[in-house]
């Protein structure tokens, strides 16, 4: 793991937890001394040379920000090879460039999970680039299944995977801190108008995971004709509250 930041740490602590992979079989390569301290002490090898890091490795998961990419990659050049496999997360680095930085013809992966991944409940995109052999596909899908939900999809729908999945956690946290919010005017301390929040959040996902009911078929069992939970889903709606997420969602798309 070379970048062990707030995408990569998480990364690594979801390997941890996973059955997997052995913690002693588990590299991070990081400038930062703190961090690999922190892993150091969970039997993870550690080390802030990423050349040395990549030789010793079968795959190779490259997760540092787009701009530093390409210089990471051929940094590490000289110790990939063919029978290795790299993945690299980072959103919007198209794999042309990846194989170009890298001048190497070995299995490549584009992923982007979410920060959810190190509690084993990420829902990570997956592009397999170019001629991947399939069991190196399903090598590389079980080891994120483990850490949540994984898509194998292709390089044009990762954006999209990353605005609605990536960004969406914080999208969804920002729900749950604004009805944290008005459960504290509707008289509820802090702490608990958070819990009875996340709880209720936890619910909904459950009860359709459940039922496999659409979300709008969910709502209408609990909206009792003229009653207050209809009178609040309208209420948000004319505020916009549908409008404001779909566009946030295609905000997120915007490159410009």
């Amino acid at each position: 793991m070379i970048g062990a930041g707030a995408m990569g740490g998480a990364t690594v602590e979801g390997l941890v937890k996973g059955q997997t992979f052995r913690n002693e079989d588990i590299t991070v390569s990081d400038p930062v001394q703190a961090v690999l301290e922190k892993f150091a002490k969970l039997g993870v090898g550690t080390t802030t040379d990423n050349l040395a890091a990549a030789r010793s490795a079968d795959i190779v998961c490259v997760v540092v920000k787009p701009w530093l990419v390409e210089s990471v990659l051929k940094g590490i050049a000289p110790a990939l090879t063919p029978e290795k496999v790299l993945i690299v997360i980072a959103a919007g680095v198209p794999s042309a460039k990846i194989r170009e930085w890298t001048g190497i013809d070995m299995p490549l992966f584009l992923c982007i999970p979410n920060i959810a991944i190190a509690q084993m409940a990420s829902m990570t995109f997956l592009v397999p680039c170019g001629a991947v052999p399939q069991h190196q596909i399903e090598r590389v899908k079980a080891i994120f299944d483990e850490m949540g939900s994984t898509l194998i999809t292709d390089e044009q729908h990762l954006a999209a995977g990353t605005t609605l999945a990536s960004c969406g956690i914080a999208y969804a946290m920002r729900y749950l801190r604004a009805a944290s919010e008005g459960g504290v005017e509707l008289g509820f301390k802090a702490d608990q108008a958070k819990d009875i929040v996340m709880q209720t959040m936890l619910g909904a996902v459950k009860l359709l995971e459940a039922s496999g009911l659409h979300p709008e078929a969910a709502i209408d069992l609990v909206t009792t004709p003229g009653g207050v939970t209809i009178k609040g889903l309208n209420e948000m709606e004319h505020a916009g509250f549908t409008s404001a997420v779909i566009r946030g969602l295609k905000a997120g798309m915007n490159k410009n």
